[in-house]
C-alpha cells in the first residue's frame, strides 16, 4: 500500500485510477474530434482544449471515487463494477452539464459530453475486462511472513482469507510464545538465520503477532530483517493499514501514545477545516432551505408534535451541545426522556420518517450546527450522554473520539452500517479512532466524497 496524506491506498487501486483518467481523457478527446468531424469543424492542437478535457476526466473519476467504483467489491466483480460505473458517469455527465451554464469554457459541449459518455463506458469497460483478474491477482499482493502462531497469528491468517485481501502469507514462524494455533508454522528453532529465510521466501514485509512479547521479541533477528529492505510492523500497525479501523484487541496505550497521528489540532488544518465548515454549511442552508421548510409542512401534517425536535449531544471535550433535526419519530417515541437505540424496522418512526431517514434529509437541520461551529461536516457521530456514559465503561479509549469535533458524517458511516448495540458501537469506535489518529483535509474530503455512496444505497439508515 502507498500512504496518501496518512491514508493507506492500494497499490492496485493507485494504478487502477491512473489508468482510468488517461483513459477518460482519451473518451474526451475521441467524442471531440468525433463531433468536430460531424459539423466539419477543424481539430486545433489538443492543448487548445486541455481545460474540458481534464474537468471532464476530473468529474468523472471523482464520480466514480463517490460511488464505489474503486471498492472490494467493485475489483472483484464485473458486474458490480459496471453498475457502479454506470452510475459514476451518469452523476459526472449531469454535474458537467450543470457546470456547463456556470462556466462554459470549461467544460465539453452538451453533444461531445453524450459521446463521451458513451466512450468512457465502453473504454473503462475494456480495461477492468483486461486487467481486472492481474489487480486482484497475487502480483499486486504484498508477500508477508508471520512472527507467531497463536490466536494473533490466527486473526492474520483470518483477514487474508478475506475477499479482496491484499496480502499474501508465504509463512509463519512458532516462536514457542503460547499456545500454537497455526499448524503448518515453522519453529523458531528450526531455522538457522531467519533473516536469510525471510529474504529467500521473497517476503516484502514481516508482522510481529507474539501472544507474549515480554522477553519475547527477537531484536537482533528483526534488525538483521529490517537492515535487508523487508519491512518490520507489529500487528496494531498492521491491523490500521489492512482494516482502516484501529484494533481494539491489540491496541495498548503505548502504541497510542507512541505511533504517528492524532494531529487534527494543527493550526493550519484546522483553520482549513473550520473555512470549509462555514461556506459549505453557509451555502447548504441557503440552497436547501426550501426543502428543509417543505419537510417541516410535511411532518406537521404527517403526526402530532412539532416538525423540529431539540435533543443534547455530547460534543468536542465532553462539552454538551444541542443539535437540531427534523422530527422522524412519534412524539412519545421515547419514555420519561430515556434513551433508546433505535431498531430496524422502528415502530416509532412515523411513515414520513422513514423516507426523511432514507434519503437523510432530516439531517440537514444539522448544517446550522455545523455552521454555529458546534460539529463538522465530518467527524465522529455525536451521542447521547446517557450512551456515551454506558459505552465509556464497556469501550476502552470511547473517551478519545472526543478529542476531535463531533460530525454529520465520517469514517465509520460511510464504512460501518447503522449500529444499535454494544459491539455496534465498538466497530464503529475503531473507525473513529482511526479518524482521529489519522485525520488530513484529504481524509475530510475522502469521506465527503464517498458519502454520496451512503445516500445512494443507504442501507444502514434507520
Amino acid at each position: 500500500m502507498v500512504r496518501l496524506f496518512k491514508h493507506y491506498v492500494p497499490h492496485a487501486v493507485l494504478l487502477l485510477g491512473f489508468l482510468d483518467f488517461i483513459l477518460l481523457l482519451c473518451a474526451a478527446e475521441a467524442a471531440w474530434v468525433l463531433r468536430a468531424h460531424q459539423i466539419g469543424m477543424d481539430v486545433d492542437y489538443v492543448a487548445t482544449r486541455a481545460a474540458p478535457l481534464v474537468s471532464f476526466a476530473l468529474a468523472l473519476q471523482i464520480g466514480m471515487i463517490a460511488v464505489g467504483v474503486y471498492g472490494t467489491e467493485a475489483l472483484q466483480s464485473l458486474r458490480f463494477a459496471m453498475a457502479r460505473l454506470i452510475v459514476a458517469i451518469s452523476l459526472g455527465v449531469i454535474f458537467l452539464s450543470v457546470m456547463h451554464f456556470l462556466m462554459p469554457g470549461m467544460t465539453l459541449w452538451r453533444s461531445n459530453s453524450l459521446y463521451a459518455m458513451g466512450f468512457a463506458v465502453l473504454f473503462l469497460m475494456v480495461l477492468r475486462l483486461l486487467v481486472g483478474s492481474m489487480l486482484g491477482g497475487e502480483s499486486f499482493k504484498r508477500r508477508l511472513v508471520v512472527l507467531g502462531a497463536g490466536a494473533r497469528a490466527d486473526r492474520i491468517r483470518q483477514l487474508e482469507q478475506r475477499k479482496g485481501s491484499g496480502f499474501l502469507v508465504v509463512g509463519y514462524i512458532g516462536m514457542n510464545d503460547g499456545p500454537q494455533l497455526i499448524p503448518e508454522a515453522i519453529n523458531r528453532s528450526a531455522i538457522y538465520n531467519l533473516a536469510d529465510f525471510v529474504v529467500r521466501l521473497a517476503a516484502t514485509e514481516v508482522v510481529l503477532a507474539l501472544e507474549e512479547r515480554r522477553n519475547a521479541i527477537p531484536m537482533s533477528d528483526l534488525l538483521r530483517i529490517k537492515t535487508t529492505g523487508v519491512h518490520v510492523n507489529d500487528l496494531s500497525t498492521f491491523l490500521e493499514r489492512e482494516t482502516g479501523r484501529v484494533d481494539l484487541d491489540s491496541v495498548n496505550p503505548s502504541w497510542l501514545i507512541f505511533s504517528d497521528g492524532f494531529s487534527a489540532g494543527q493550526r493550519l488544518s484546522s483553520m482549513a477545516k473550520r473555512l470549509f465548515d462555514v461556506l459549505a454549511s453557509a451555502l447548504l442552508l441557503l440552497l436547501t432551505g426550501p426543502v428543509i421548510l417543505l419537510a417541516a409542512i410535511l411532518v406537521k401534517l404527517d403526526s402530532k408534535g412539532p416538525a423540529f425536535y431539540r435533543q443534547q449531544r455530547v460534543g468536542l471535550y465532553g462539552q454538551e451541545f444541542w443539535i437540531v433535526k427534523l422530527r422522524t419519530m412519534r412524539q412519545d417515541a421515547e419514555v420519561a426522556g430515556q434513551a433508546q437505540w433505535a431498531e430496524k424496522d422502528d415502530p416509532r418512526i412515523t411513515r414520513l420518517g422513514h423516507w426523511l431517514r432514507k434519503l437523510r434529509i432530516d439531517e440537514l437541520p444539522q448544517t446550522w450546527t455545523v455552521l454555529k461551529g458546534e460539529m463538522s461536516f465530518v467527524g465522529p457521530r455525536p451521542e447521547r450522554r446517557q450512551f456515551v456514559e454506558d459505552l465509556e465503561q464497556h469501550l476502552r479509549y470511547y473517551a478519545e473520539r472526543h478529542m476531535v469535533k463531533p460530525g454529520i458524517t465520517g469514517w465509520a458511516q460511510i464504512n460501518y452500517p447503522y449500529g444499535a448495540s454494544i459491539e455496534d458501537a465498538r466497530n464503529k469506535l475503531e473507525y473513529d479512532l482511526y479518524y482521529a489518529k489519522n485525520y488530513t483535509p484529504f481524509l475530510d474530503l475522502l469521506i465527503l466524497i464517498q458519502t454520496l455512496r451512503v445516500i445512494l444505497w443507504p442501507e444502514g439508515a434507520r
